[in-house]
């Protein structure tokens, strides 16, 4: 690293100073505190990103916000080349430059990594990162910083988005990486015209409910709601109302994760929406849940979470690729028999897991995070994750698309096959659809719409796939979370030892009974998942097993 570089980094950090007895670690959600705190974060990060984008020489990305937290608070997260999150490889370099104490000890942190992932400052291509933000006050100033960090990486670019869901700044990263137009309005277009196609291709003779023909919005006073209020102008066979669009507090009572925490209706919903098909989005639009309010009871409603979503979307293209394979031996299809799978953590409802189990499909677990889960869905050709709390995708293998758009022009141009032709219009829409780099509440919404009505179902008959089991979650203080340790997708805890033995002695007392223990990820608390038959016994069973954590480790529950 020449002088001039390493003036250039020391100066503007100098211009940033970190907060005193702070520290930050970067994990699935980046960085996240209250924003007065970030700036000199942030900044950071806009190093980081810089230099993400030269390792790679691709387009990166940065987004401020703060999701589904609290107005005050903020965040920041990097959008790798695939679009997708940073890598897990670089976290830990993002801790240790954002609790670096002074300019000096970054800039060092720096010439260390820059050395070891070989990193060249000169010569190649500049590096280019995306930024945007969500409609937080402190998210201006938090992107100015973001700005400077960048361009402390001499001749680094960094491209202001504007104000934009935490989804479309991930799409438009990959869409520059694979060529094409990063723009809000080619992202519009590109959902439009895929749900166009889909609603084109639905089953003639499906009657459709007319008492449930409008979807309600629940917008979380955030982002997502004044863009869907705009897109929904661009979408024809769908009537969308959006309330919660801004005039309100951003996550106070709306939003995604209250209304599925605390199933209840959001602000703006009553008794008068009884019947109606109504939906929430997150702060930033990553997440989304549906609902239906209950009839005379208060702000009671029925919850349809992320693993009703995903089983929906399972039971279609599981559909679609059975149409495809259609009439055809294995033997005559080794060429490309798609291997669908279902990715979940362990908190997903049992009875989802059994659902789809009894769909014949391969389910696997992986580790709480939705890193965890997109990377494991990355092994299938058509690989589907969901987390109850309505995060998830669709992710589609380069080699099955490729085979996909080959088949459909071979189909295309026989004259059988017209249902299979179908069938792979279908998928290739979805696929199109569907945001691959990360959860889109937009773009999961419209492949929610279009499924029901190719199925004809309502909210209602859509929930009724399956039953949830009763559940109850605790937590419980304890000195030492990393006393635990579990294996197994965290569903076995192998430290301290003789707790599992002792939570399997608990659970074998309830029918269909279900518990295990985790390390928070944040703070000196191991949380307690329990499920039984009824909701009595899942909270005794959770009630038991936090008094064994307690036994364990100490200190008391909450």
């Amino acid at each position: 690293m020449k002088e001039n570089q390493q003036s250039v980094l020391v100066e503007s950090a100098a211009r940033f100073p970190p907060p005193k007895g702070v520290k930050l670690s970067y994990g699935t959600a980046g960085f996240r505190a209250d924003a007065s705190l970030l700036e000199s974060t942030v900044f950071r990060v806009g190093i980081l990103a810089a230099l993400r984008s030269l390792k790679t020489g691709s387009v990166t990305g940065v987004m401020i916000t703060a999701s589904h937290n609290q107005v005050s608070d903020n965040g920041v997260k990097v959008a790798d080349p695939s679009g997708g999150m940073l890598t897990q490889d670089w976290e830990p370099f993002a801790d240790a430059i954002a609790n670096a104490p002074d300019p000096s000890s970054l800039l060092q942190l720096i010439i260390e990594f820059a050395k070891k992932e070989d990193i060249s400052f000169e010569g190649g291509r500049p590096a280019e990162v995306l930024l945007g933000r969500d409609t937080r006050p402190s998210g201006e100033a938090l992107l100015d910083a973001a700005k400077q960090g960048i361009s402390s990486i001499v001749g680094a670019i960094g491209t202001d988005m504007g104000v934009v869901t935490t989804p479309q700044l991930h799409w438009m990263v990959r869409a520059r990486n694979r060529g094409m137009e990063a723009s809000e309005s080619s992202y519009f277009h590109q959902l439009s015209s895929s749900f166009r196609c889909l609603m084109d291709l639905k089953p003639e003779g499906i009657r459709k409910n007319v008492d449930d023909n409008t979807l309600v919005v629940d917008g979380a006073d955030g982002v997502g709601g004044k863009k869907l209020d705009h897109f929904k102008k661009m979408l024809t066979g769908l009537c969308i109302e959006v309330r919660n669009r801004g005039d309100g507090m951003l996550n106070e009572g709306v939003g995604a994760d209250y209304v599925q925490k605390e199933k209840v209706s959001p602000r703006g919903f009553g008794p008068a929406d009884a019947g109606l098909r109504c939906a929430s989005l997150d702060g930033d639009a990553d997440r989304l849940v549906y609902f239906s309010v209950k009839l005379n009871e208060n702000d009671k409603i029925e919850l349809v979470d992320g693993d009703k979503i995903l089983s929906l979307f399972a039971l279609f293209i599981k559909e679609q690729l059975s149409i495809l394979n259609e009439g055809e031996s294995k033997k005559e299809n080794d060429s490309y028999r798609a291997h669908l799978g279902v990715v979940q953590t362990a908190y997903a409802n049992g009875a989802s897991t059994d659902y789809l189990k009894e769909m014949g499909l391969e389910v696997v677990l992986t580790p709480t995070g939705v890193k965890y889960l997109h990377e494991k869905a990355t092994e299938f050709d058509i690989g589907i994750y969901f987390e109850a709390n309505g995060h998830g995708t669709i992710l589609f293998s380069e080699a099955f698309r490729c085979w996909l758009e080959s088949t459909h022009k071979t189909l295309l141009s026989t004259s059988e096959g017209s249902a299979k032709q179908k069938a792979a219009s279908r998928l290739l829409a979805v696929s199109q659809l569907i945001n691959q780099a990360v959860g889109d509440a937009l773009s999961g919404l419209l492949l929610v719409e279009v499924i029901l009505q190719y199925m004809g179902w309502s909210i209602c008959r859509w929930n009724e796939l399956y039953h949830d089991l009763p559940s109850r979650q605790l937590k419980v203080k304890v000195v030492d979370r990393t006393a635990v340790v579990t294996a197994n997708a965290e569903t076995v805890a192998v430290r301290p030892i003789g707790i599992q033995e002792a939570i399997n002695a608990e659970i074998a007392k309830y029918t269909r009974g279900r518990c295990f223990i985790r390390p928070s990820g944040t703070e000196d608390v191991v949380r307690v998942y329990a499920e039984a038959t009824t909701q009595d016994a899942a909270d005794a069973l959770a009630s038991s097993v936090a008094e064994l954590v307690d036994q364990y480790l100490g200190s008391g529950t909450t």
